[in-house]
């Protein structure tokens, strides 16, 4: 029994030793995890972070100022566009047509106007000269010097000036005798520039660089004014990131921000906080939330945030489009 009792001492002996033994590894181990756990809240606690965040872009829609049929397109989905560039022509016929004669219109106006001035001034200069030999009959006669025939004639070539002047001016104002008052005129340019326009518009140029999508012209295709042709995105890229309102209470416009794209996750791209739109994404939303009624219940509310990229993208390697999911994370202390 001695002999029992005494190797269960020694099992006994060894297994508090091996406990001992654990404890002084797992206590001071504990304390590592611990203290890197500290470390990493603490490091964790200088960022913000949202996988509620997408790519964003411009869509420029391109609509026609002239109606009329496709005869040429030079576009193709998915390809490059540069601003100005001729991308589609409509049929410029009967444009052309408008624009000559609105042209001769404006141009026969002016023609009859600059006539009718000319004559007045003509007569203007008429009537000036024959005013001035009646004062100086008039005086010759009262000296007796001239006689009284002389006089009436001096009257007479008055009298016939004066009506030449009336009927000058009246020329001028008259459309009855196809001469146009100055407002008639300028109703004709205007009419002359307008019609040079469209023809103009005939050329459909793109007013933005960037890459053709969604298009929907084919040559021999009638279009409307304002009816959609294409879209063009520009290169341009943000990412609008709804982050907590309880995330944003230490964000500001200038923060670094390390961007992860779901297409590519081996790759961190660099950004830097634009700006905080100044309203959540619900009250800035078509039909926001009426808060004031007893059925209440609070709500975390989501903050748009722009970001934008701060550097630049090879286009070679990666292709960023619109509506891409994202993952920013902001450096906030």
């Amino acid at each position: 029994m001695s002999e029992d009792i005494k190797n269960n001492n020694i099992e006994n002996n060894e297994h508090e030793h091996k406990r001992i033994k654990k404890r002084k590894i797992l206590i001071p181990l504990a304390i590592i995890v611990a203290f890197l756990a500290s470390i990493y809240f603490v490091y964790e606690s200088h960022f913000q972070s949202t996988d509620d965040a997408y790519v964003e872009a411009d869509i420029i829609q391109v609509t026609p100022k002239v109606s009329g049929h496709i005869i040429e397109s030079y576009i193709e989905d998915n390809k490059p566009v540069k601003q100005g560039q001729l991308v589609a022509k409509i049929d410029d016929e009967v444009y052309k047509e408008k624009y000559n004669q609105a042209l001769a219109n404006y141009q026969k106006a002016l023609l009859n106007q600059k006539k009718a001035k000319a004559n007045l001034s003509a007569t203007d200069s008429s009537i000036n000269l024959a005013k001035k030999d009646l004062d100086r009959y008039t005086k010759l006669y009262k000296d007796g010097a001239v006689s009284k025939q002389v006089l009436d004639k001096a009257q007479t070539n008055y009298d016939n000036a004066l009506a030449s002047y009336q009927n000058a001016q009246q020329d001028i104002l008259s459309a009855g005798k196809q001469n146009v008052a100055d407002a008639d005129l300028k109703s004709l340019e205007a009419a002359m520039k307008q019609a040079k326009l469209n023809l103009k518009y005939t050329n459909v140029l793109a007013p933005n660089s960037g890459v053709v999508t969604n298009r929907r012209i084919e040559k021999g295709s009638y279009v409307s004014v304002g009816g959609p042709l294409f879209a063009i995105v520009p290169d341009k890229v943000w990412i609008v990131a709804n982050f907590k309102e309880t995330q944003v209470g230490n964000m500001k416009p200038g923060q670094s921000v390390t961007i992860k794209i779901d297409a590519y996750p081996h790759k961190k791209f660099k950004g830097k906080v634009d700006s905080i739109q100044r309203a959540s994404g619900a009250k800035s939303s078509l039909f926001p939330p009426e808060n004031a009624v007893g059925s209440f219940v609070k709500i975390v509310q989501r903050i748009p945030v722009k970001i934008v990229f701060d550097e630049e993208i090879d286009k070679s390697k990666y292709t960023i489009v619109s509506g891409m999911s994202v993952v920013p994370k902001v450096k906030v202390k």
